[in-house]
Protein backbone atom coordinates (compact mmCIF):
# COMPACT_ATOMS: atom_id res chain seq x y z
CA UNK A 1 0.00 0.00 0.00
CA UNK A 2 1.58 3.62 -0.90
CA UNK A 3 -0.12 6.72 0.60
CA UNK A 4 -0.37 9.29 -1.69
CA UNK A 5 -1.99 13.00 -2.54
CA UNK A 6 -4.32 13.72 -5.82
CA UNK A 7 -3.38 16.12 -8.34
CA UNK A 8 -6.83 16.63 -9.41
CA UNK A 9 -10.02 15.03 -9.78
CA UNK A 10 -12.64 16.31 -12.33
CA UNK A 11 -15.59 15.56 -13.90
CA UNK A 12 -15.84 14.57 -17.15
CA UNK A 13 -19.68 13.69 -17.67
CA UNK A 14 -22.70 12.33 -16.17
CA UNK A 15 -21.57 10.01 -13.62
CA UNK A 16 -17.76 9.47 -15.01
CA UNK A 17 -14.39 11.49 -13.41
CA UNK A 18 -10.85 11.59 -13.61
CA UNK A 19 -8.45 11.09 -10.89
CA UNK A 20 -4.62 12.26 -11.11
CA UNK A 21 -2.12 10.66 -8.16
CA UNK A 22 1.18 11.67 -7.40
CA UNK A 23 2.53 8.16 -7.47
CA UNK A 24 5.75 7.39 -9.01
CA UNK A 25 4.96 4.20 -11.11
CA UNK A 26 5.66 1.85 -14.18
CA UNK A 27 2.21 0.80 -15.32
CA UNK A 28 1.62 -0.65 -18.05
CA UNK A 29 -1.38 -0.82 -20.45
CA UNK A 30 -3.99 -2.48 -18.88
CA UNK A 31 -3.32 -2.67 -15.35
CA UNK A 32 -4.94 -1.83 -12.62
CA UNK A 33 -4.40 -0.74 -9.15
CA UNK A 34 -6.53 -1.28 -5.82
CA UNK A 35 -7.68 2.36 -4.45
CA UNK A 36 -9.44 3.52 -1.40
CA UNK A 37 -9.91 6.68 0.60
CA UNK A 38 -11.47 5.95 3.46
CA UNK A 39 -11.14 3.75 6.71
CA UNK A 40 -13.02 0.85 7.84
CA UNK A 41 -16.04 0.98 5.21
CA UNK A 42 -16.69 0.02 2.40
CA UNK A 43 -14.41 -3.04 3.49
CA UNK A 44 -12.80 -3.26 -0.13
CA UNK A 45 -10.68 -1.04 -2.19
CA UNK A 46 -11.68 -0.68 -5.58
CA UNK A 47 -9.69 -2.22 -8.80
CA UNK A 48 -9.68 1.04 -11.05
CA UNK A 49 -7.80 0.14 -14.48
CA UNK A 50 -4.82 2.77 -15.67
CA UNK A 51 -6.18 5.69 -18.07
CA UNK A 52 -2.61 6.95 -18.31
CA UNK A 53 0.59 7.76 -16.78
CA UNK A 54 3.40 9.35 -16.84
CA UNK A 55 6.25 8.14 -14.17
CA UNK A 56 5.67 10.11 -11.54
CA UNK A 57 1.81 10.49 -12.09
CA UNK A 58 -0.83 7.69 -12.26
CA UNK A 59 -4.53 8.46 -13.65
CA UNK A 60 -7.80 6.72 -13.20
CA UNK A 61 -11.07 7.25 -15.69
CA UNK A 62 -13.38 6.00 -13.24
CA UNK A 63 -17.60 5.71 -13.11
CA UNK A 64 -19.88 6.58 -9.76
CA UNK A 65 -21.72 3.15 -9.61
CA UNK A 66 -21.40 2.63 -5.53
CA UNK A 67 -20.12 4.28 -2.55
CA UNK A 68 -16.77 3.32 -2.87
CA UNK A 69 -16.82 5.63 -6.05
CA UNK A 70 -19.09 7.83 -4.52
CA UNK A 71 -16.25 8.48 -2.07
CA UNK A 72 -13.60 8.65 -4.81
CA UNK A 73 -15.95 11.60 -6.81
CA UNK A 74 -16.31 13.87 -3.70
CA UNK A 75 -12.25 13.60 -3.23
CA UNK A 76 -10.30 17.14 -4.57
CA UNK A 77 -6.75 17.85 -4.89
CA UNK A 78 -4.65 17.28 -2.02
CA UNK A 79 -6.62 14.91 -0.59
CA UNK A 80 -5.07 11.58 0.55
CA UNK A 81 -5.86 7.60 -1.59
CA UNK A 82 -4.06 4.81 -0.68
CA UNK A 83 -3.29 2.69 -3.91
CA UNK A 84 -1.84 -0.81 -4.51
CA UNK A 85 -0.42 -1.44 -7.55
CA UNK A 86 0.01 -1.46 -10.69
CA UNK A 87 -1.39 -5.22 -10.74
CA UNK A 88 -2.21 -7.72 -13.21
CA UNK A 89 -0.51 -8.31 -16.45
CA UNK A 90 -0.64 -6.40 -19.59
CA UNK A 91 -2.12 -6.26 -23.18
CA UNK A 92 0.78 -7.31 -25.07
CA UNK A 93 2.71 -5.07 -27.32
CA UNK A 94 1.35 -5.78 -30.48
CA UNK A 95 1.96 -4.74 -34.22
CA UNK A 96 0.29 -4.05 -37.98
CA UNK A 97 -2.39 -3.02 -37.93
CA UNK A 98 -4.34 -2.50 -34.71
CA UNK A 99 -7.79 -1.88 -33.69
CA UNK A 100 -8.84 -0.80 -29.50
CA UNK A 101 -12.17 -1.13 -29.26
CA UNK A 102 -13.84 0.21 -25.44
CA UNK A 103 -17.37 0.53 -24.08
CA UNK A 104 -18.46 2.96 -21.13
CA UNK A 105 -15.68 2.72 -18.26
CA UNK A 106 -14.05 -0.11 -20.62
CA UNK A 107 -12.18 2.55 -22.82
CA UNK A 108 -9.92 3.68 -19.84
CA UNK A 109 -7.09 1.29 -20.46
CA UNK A 110 -7.34 1.79 -24.25
CA UNK A 111 -6.17 5.18 -23.85
CA UNK A 112 -2.37 4.21 -21.65
CA UNK A 113 -2.68 1.23 -24.57
CA UNK A 114 -2.69 3.62 -28.16
CA UNK A 115 0.25 5.73 -25.94
CA UNK A 116 2.76 3.06 -25.27
CA UNK A 117 2.01 0.89 -28.59
CA UNK A 118 3.04 4.17 -30.89
CA UNK A 119 6.67 3.44 -28.50
CA UNK A 120 6.57 0.36 -29.18
CA UNK A 121 5.37 -0.17 -32.68
CA UNK A 122 6.21 3.58 -34.28
CA UNK A 123 4.91 2.37 -38.04
CA UNK A 124 1.63 0.67 -36.07
CA UNK A 125 -1.86 1.53 -37.57
CA UNK A 126 -3.79 2.49 -34.18
CA UNK A 127 -7.72 2.31 -34.53
CA UNK A 128 -9.59 3.50 -31.77
CA UNK A 129 -13.51 2.38 -31.89
CA UNK A 130 -15.02 3.83 -28.49
CA UNK A 131 -18.53 3.52 -27.07
CA UNK A 132 -21.07 5.25 -25.07
CA UNK A 133 -24.37 5.02 -24.00
CA UNK A 134 -25.50 8.18 -23.93
CA UNK A 135 -22.46 10.95 -24.00
CA UNK A 136 -18.91 10.77 -25.59
CA UNK A 137 -16.11 11.56 -23.80
CA UNK A 138 -12.41 12.69 -23.54
CA UNK A 139 -12.63 12.32 -27.82
CA UNK A 140 -10.26 15.41 -28.42
CA UNK A 141 -7.66 12.98 -25.97
CA UNK A 142 -8.12 9.88 -27.81
CA UNK A 143 -7.51 11.40 -31.02
CA UNK A 144 -4.26 12.40 -30.17
CA UNK A 145 -3.29 9.34 -29.38
CA UNK A 146 -4.45 7.31 -32.48
CA UNK A 147 -4.31 6.95 -36.06
CA UNK A 148 -8.03 7.44 -35.88
CA UNK A 149 -11.10 7.57 -33.75
CA UNK A 150 -14.64 6.34 -34.30
CA UNK A 151 -17.06 6.89 -31.94
CA UNK A 152 -20.98 5.33 -31.37
CA UNK A 153 -23.34 7.17 -29.01
CA UNK A 154 -26.30 4.86 -27.62
CA UNK A 155 -25.50 1.80 -30.44
CA UNK A 156 -23.06 -0.60 -30.59
CA UNK A 157 -19.78 0.40 -31.48
CA UNK A 158 -18.96 -3.51 -32.45
CA UNK A 159 -21.12 -2.97 -35.60
CA UNK A 160 -18.49 -0.31 -36.97
CA UNK A 161 -15.48 -2.79 -36.45
CA UNK A 162 -14.71 -4.96 -39.42
CA UNK A 163 -11.77 -7.46 -38.10
CA UNK A 164 -11.11 -8.67 -41.07
CA UNK A 165 -8.96 -5.79 -41.48
CA UNK A 166 -6.47 -5.75 -38.36
CA UNK A 167 -3.80 -7.66 -37.41
CA UNK A 168 -4.93 -7.75 -33.55
CA UNK A 169 -8.00 -6.57 -32.19
CA UNK A 170 -7.36 -4.77 -28.34
CA UNK A 171 -10.65 -4.86 -26.18
CA UNK A 172 -12.29 -3.60 -22.94
CA UNK A 173 -16.19 -2.73 -21.61
CA UNK A 174 -19.11 -4.49 -21.10
CA UNK A 175 -18.63 -8.28 -21.31
CA UNK A 176 -21.54 -8.40 -24.00
CA UNK A 177 -19.76 -6.61 -26.20
CA UNK A 178 -16.70 -7.62 -26.08
CA UNK A 179 -18.03 -11.67 -26.41
CA UNK A 180 -19.89 -10.13 -29.61
CA UNK A 181 -16.42 -8.43 -31.09
CA UNK A 182 -14.51 -12.17 -30.58
CA UNK A 183 -18.20 -13.81 -32.45
CA UNK A 184 -16.91 -11.77 -35.84
CA UNK A 185 -13.56 -13.08 -35.17
CA UNK A 186 -14.40 -17.12 -34.66
CA UNK A 187 -12.20 -19.33 -36.90
CA UNK A 188 -8.49 -18.52 -37.46
CA UNK A 189 -9.14 -15.08 -36.94
CA UNK A 190 -10.13 -15.31 -33.07
CA UNK A 191 -6.20 -16.09 -31.59
CA UNK A 192 -5.77 -12.04 -32.56
CA UNK A 193 -8.56 -10.87 -29.90
CA UNK A 194 -7.07 -9.91 -26.65
CA UNK A 195 -9.70 -9.14 -23.72
CA UNK A 196 -9.08 -6.89 -20.36
CA UNK A 197 -12.05 -8.50 -18.16
CA UNK A 198 -14.02 -6.65 -15.10
CA UNK A 199 -14.53 -8.62 -11.72
CA UNK A 200 -15.38 -7.87 -8.45
CA UNK A 201 -12.02 -8.38 -6.23
CA UNK A 202 -11.02 -8.33 -2.63
CA UNK A 203 -6.71 -8.65 -2.77
CA UNK A 204 -6.23 -8.20 -6.33
CA UNK A 205 -2.92 -10.34 -5.92
CA UNK A 206 -5.03 -13.84 -6.36
CA UNK A 207 -5.14 -15.04 -2.95
CA UNK A 208 -9.03 -14.59 -2.22
CA UNK A 209 -9.99 -16.18 -5.49
CA UNK A 210 -13.17 -14.13 -5.47
CA UNK A 211 -12.65 -13.23 -9.37
CA UNK A 212 -12.33 -16.86 -10.49
CA UNK A 213 -13.40 -17.44 -13.57
CA UNK A 214 -13.80 -20.43 -16.49
CA UNK A 215 -11.36 -20.69 -19.01
CA UNK A 216 -10.85 -23.26 -21.43
CA UNK A 217 -7.36 -23.46 -19.61
CA UNK A 218 -9.30 -24.13 -16.15
CA UNK A 219 -10.27 -21.56 -13.65
CA UNK A 220 -8.21 -18.35 -13.68
CA UNK A 221 -7.61 -15.35 -11.50
CA UNK A 222 -8.68 -12.03 -13.12
CA UNK A 223 -6.76 -10.22 -10.68
CA UNK A 224 -3.47 -12.06 -11.06
CA UNK A 225 -3.97 -14.30 -14.46
CA UNK A 226 -5.07 -11.12 -15.98
CA UNK A 227 -7.11 -8.84 -16.43
CA UNK A 228 -5.67 -9.41 -20.03
CA UNK A 229 -6.73 -12.95 -21.38
CA UNK A 230 -6.88 -14.00 -25.00
CA UNK A 231 -10.83 -13.73 -26.02
CA UNK A 232 -10.31 -17.51 -26.71
CA UNK A 233 -9.53 -18.07 -23.47
CA UNK A 234 -12.65 -16.92 -22.07
CA UNK A 235 -15.03 -16.61 -24.66
CA UNK A 236 -13.67 -20.03 -26.49
CA UNK A 237 -15.62 -22.24 -23.89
Amino acid sequence: MVESKIVRNERYGQDFYGMTVDCPNQARMGQFYMLRAWGSYPVLSRPISVFDSDGKTVSFLYKVVGKGTEVFAGLKAGDGVTLRGPLGNSFPEVGGKVALVGGGVGIAPLFLAAKQLRVACPGCRLDLYLGFSDQALLTDEYQRVADSVVIDVGGFITDKVDPSGYDHLLTCGPEVMMRALYGKCEGANAEKVYVSMESRMACGVGACLTCSRKTVGGNKKVCKDGPVFKGKEVFGL
